[in-house]
């Protein structure tokens, strides 16, 4: 008859390094996220608040230098009148940017949206507050002093600082102070262009790096906020409001492909000649403080071609999208804004690029609408689409960014295939993005494919080895030793279970190495030596991101898998379970076989 085994040899493997095992559900949102809503409700508002004192800003420096006068309307540089002081000026702005960043904060520089991806994915989300009031004012200088750049990207630089800013008052998580963060910058977009669903699209197609409620509903909350703010700051209504009669033939949504394509191919052209005009830059023999001022030199010039050219040019777009504008004006300003547009940015000023793509998309699209059937306008609003969406590999955020600042509906078919179209060519085309090719020359590798996590789909049972080697629990110490220093191959490691299969503990090689020199310890049983040590263990039905995070917070190599009720041994995991659960999801990416075939080719 086996001898008794005394209660106490049983001990609660509980230790989990402070982990809790959540039960198995579709999301892993908790109720933190009522907080997070509430923060986002302010958020939110700083986001909205903080656009209307950029477009301000802006209104005020432009009027200032341009017209002599103080106002915080808006005025077109139609009207400014060709001088001298039209090639003085952007280099005045450019010295001016130029010194900001060199004794201010680097991050000023650029357009904004590479400097908020890198806080979220290597600066834990953390903004400074200089960043929150230089990013502005410097764009207000940049773009009210000719720079030929759009407002959205330095408002969700520092919607996002807003929201960055906010969270650092409190202990959040860096996954949370990311969430804020964004939220902060499609408040700031959803203020400016009255685009709520576009915003929230842009923060899970570019910003987030995740779909999660923990994330998506305090941005979309934000965005919400901002629009509700937006009548009392900007106005109601869409930005550029048009009805058009689409009536296209059966064969049109094949120029809406056609229109995609053509886009897309203007967005890699522009992006490689954007890089290749930075790179000629980095060659100059000069502190990169001045160049914004060399910029600046192209901006004056282009703008005594044609002045509309400089400024955000928001009046451009509402005549491309009504159709009163020329061919030869069109062309004009493409040309033009295109030139100015690729030294200004590269010279390292500040200032966004959305409603320059919103420009030059559209006026190819309504160059191409000349030819195509309906409204030169109608396409014109299909490239600014197709622009955006291939340019900032953003398919989604283009389409819906299109219909809110119209308003209209009836587009929403071809603007998706325009988009999409040009979505594939430029994911064909380059490797990286004109947003994140910043990124990349830095040294920071982004990837911007999201899909499910296969250790969260997986159970541990699922990988475990259920055939595992054991020590029994009343072997003796003396025995160990010799067991390991015997000429069989063993393992580093060994569960130790007692006669009814329940996991007693580990006992390792090294534990045998300290053992053999100790006579005392020579008759003690395994059971014995390791009754009182806790290990981490697993359960059948844990994810294996569990155990991977098990596996992180106690330091342990192989998580074994015991029954949660009877404590007995089922199976062991190691990390090498972990790497081939890789491998499977590598199979499934380029294991191509054909099931359906005919028996003759399948014979063959």
């Amino acid at each position: 008859m086996a001898r008794p085994i005394p209660e106490k040899k049983y001990p609660q493997h509980d230790f989990i390094g402070g982990l809790a095992r959540r039960e198995a559900g579709d999301f892993t949102t908790d109720k933190r996220v009522l907080l997070l809503i509430g923060m986002a409700i302010v958020v939110g508002s700083g986001g909205a608040l903080a656009a209307w004192v950029l477009v301000s800003l802006i209104s005020v420096v432009t009027n200032i230098v341009w017209f002599g006068h103080v106002s915080i309307v808006p005025s077109s540089l139609a009207d400014a009148p060709r001088s001298a002081w039209m090639v003085v000026t952007p280099v005045i702005g450019g010295l001016v940017i130029g010194l900001m960043a060199r004794f201010g904060s680097e991050k000023i520089r650029g357009h904004g949206i590479p400097e908020a991806i890198e806080a979220i994915l290597i600066g834990g989300s953390r903004m400074s507050p200089k960043v929150a009031l230089l990013k502005p004012l410097s764009s207000a200088i940049s773009i009210g002093t000719g720079g030929p750049f759009g407002a959205e990207g330095p408002i969700i630089m520092t919607g996002g600082a807003i929201g960055s800013l906010f969270a650092q008052f409190f202990h959040m998580s860096a996954a949370e102070r990311k969430t804020l963060l964004v939220a902060g910058a499609a408040a700031g977009m959803t203020a400016i262009f009255g685009s709520p669903i576009a915003a929230v699209m842009l923060a899970v197609e570019l910003l987030l790096f995740e779909w999660k409620p923990r994330s998506f509903i305090p941005v979309a909350v934000a965005a919400a906020v901002s629009v509700c703010w937006r009548p009392l700051l900007f106005g109601s209504g869409p930005l550029f409001p048009t009805h058009f009669q689409v009536s296209l033939p059966w064969w049109g949504i094949l120029l809406c492909v056609v229109m995609g394509i053509a886009s897309g191919l203007q967005s890699g052209l522009l992006t490689t000649l954007l890089y290749r005009s930075e790179d000629a830059f980095e060659s100059l023999p000069i502190h990169w403080m001045w160049w914004p001022a060399l910029g600046g030199v192209v901006i004056g010039l282009g703008g005594l071609v044609e002045p509309r050219a400089l400024g955000v040019g928001y009046d451009i777009i509402a005549d491309l999208l009504s159709g009163h504008i020329v061919a030869k004006a069109v062309v004009l300003i493409l040309v033009v804004k295109t030139v100015i547009w690729l030294v200004a940015l590269s010279s390292g000023t500040s200032g966004g690029v959305l409603a320059p793509l919103l420009i030059l998309g559209g006026a190819l699209g309504w160059l191409m609408g000349i030819v195509f059937p309906g409204e030169p306008g109608f396409w014109a609003l299909l490239g600014m689409a197709a622009m955006m969406g291939g340019t900032m590999r953003a398919p989604l955020t283009g389409t819906f960014f299109a219909f809110e600042i119209t308003g209209d509906g009836s587009t929403l078919v071809p603007l998706l295939v325009a988009t999409v179209a040009a979505y594939a060519v430029t994911v064909l085309l380059l490797r990286r993005s004109i947003l994140t090719e910043k990124i990349a020359r830095r040294g920071q590798h982004i990837t911007r494919e999201y899909g499910i996590d296969p250790f969260e789909l997986t159970r541990a049972r699922d990988i475990m080895i259920s055939e595992v080697d054991t020590l029994p629990a009343s072997m003796t110490a003396a025995d160990a030793c010799e067991f390991f220093a015997g000429p069989r191959e063993t393992h580093r490691y060994y569960p130790v279970t007692y006669e009814d299969g329940t996991l007693a503990g580990f006992v390792t090689r090294g534990d045998a190495l300290l053992w053999q020199n100790d006579t005392e310890l020579s008759d003690q049983s395994l059971g014995d030596r390791i009754s009182d040590a806790s290990i981490p263990v697993g359960h059948p039905e844990d994810t294996v991101g569990f155990i991977a995070d098990l596996m992180i917070s106690t330091d342990a190599g192989r998580i074994p898998v015991v029954d949660p009720q009877t404590r007995k041994l089922l199976g062991l995991i190691a990390r090498k379970d972990l790497l081939r659960l890789r491998s499977s999801l590598r199979t499934t990416e380029l294991d191509r076989r054909a099931f359906l075939r005919s028996p003759a080719k399948a014979a063959g």
